[in-house]
């Protein structure tokens, strides 16, 4: 069970990333992530049952991903259509694309090679091992990418775009860039976890962006004040906690359809916590 927690936990960072690329570094609220999650499991899932090999599979979901993310910066830097209601836009519509891609509302993986089976060892050790392989493969790119030109000039972007434009960034295109690469990587987690549970399924996008961000804050709350890096190692360790917060709620004997409500009252504890924080540390002042 313990091994089992921690490999979802590690596949939900993938998602928790993705987020971070533009809730965090744009300041983006991008509900796009509800609609590309669940289209990467359609698309990886879809390709598996026609005989596609798991990783070109996981790829082109990847790829679907990253075309959501480009319709909705299309929607939003060049159609001026708000943030909330661009990422709306787009999600509604991949509910359509997805019955057109799996013919269905879901469709099972029952006896279909997933991705983990190409490693060599137990189901459970093969599900850890691809949830860690796949952490530090994206830690790694958004690490080694946050660092170049480009990816100072996106940081900037999202710090301060007015400064940014000063010095020739052009923001509309960055902010285009992060949505495309954010929703990729998104639709990377629906693929991986869809792979992982052995169905995709149209509604299960419903509530993602909450458990993204909750992974984010629980990381942020106990790491602090971080580097670049040990922030997005401190989304994987939220992810994980995220994981074993839910299954002690689960062991207390909770119904599992109402898990929403606790990932809602997780966060929005988390996202309180701070401001406790700040409160308890004036009051400790205050009676020195």
């Amino acid at each position: 069970m313990i091994v089992s927690t921690i490999s979802q936990g590690l596949l939900w960072t993938v998602l928790s990333l993705g987020i971070f690329m533009t809730f965090r570094i744009l300041k983006f609220p991008d509900m796009t992530t509800e609609g590309s999650f669940p289209l990467g499991g359609a698309v990886a899932v879809t390709l598996l049952t026609n005989g596609v090999h798991p990783i070109l599979a996981t790829l082109v979901a990847m790829i679907a991903g990253c075309l959501a993310g480009l319709v909705t910066g299309l929607l939003y830097t060049k159609g001026k259509i708000p943030t909330i209601l661009a990422g709306i836009l787009v999600m509604t519509s991949c509910h359509s694309i997805m019955l057109m891609i799996m013919g269905r509302a879901n469709l099972g993986l029952l006896h279909r090679s997933v991705i983990q089976d190409l490693l060599p060892f137990s189901d459970s050790i093969n599900s850890l091992l691809l949830g860690f392989i796949s952490v530090v493969l994206v830690i790694g790119l958004m690490y080694f990418f946050l660092h170049t030109r480009l990816g100072q000039a996106y940081i900037a972007t999202g710090d301060n775009p007015d400064m940014a434009r000063s010095f020739g960034v052009h923001t509309s295109k960055m902010e285009l860039m992060g949505l495309v690469v954010s929703n990729g990587i998104i639709a990377l987690a629906g693929a991986l976890i869809a792979q992982q549970e052995g169905y995709a399924d149209v509604s299960r996008g419903l509530g993602v962006i909450v458990v993204g961000l909750a992974s984010l804050v629980i990381g942020e709350v106990l790491f602090g004040n971080p580097t670049m890096l040990e922030r997005l190692i401190a989304i994987a360790v939220g992810a994980i906690l995220y994981q074993f917060l839910i299954l002690a709620v689960i062991l207390m004997g909770v119904n599992t359809s109402y898990l929403r409500i606790f990932s809602a009252i997780i966060l929005a504890a988390c996202l309180m916590i701070p401001e406790f924080k700040e409160k308890v540390l004036k009051g400790v002042k205050l009676t020195r």
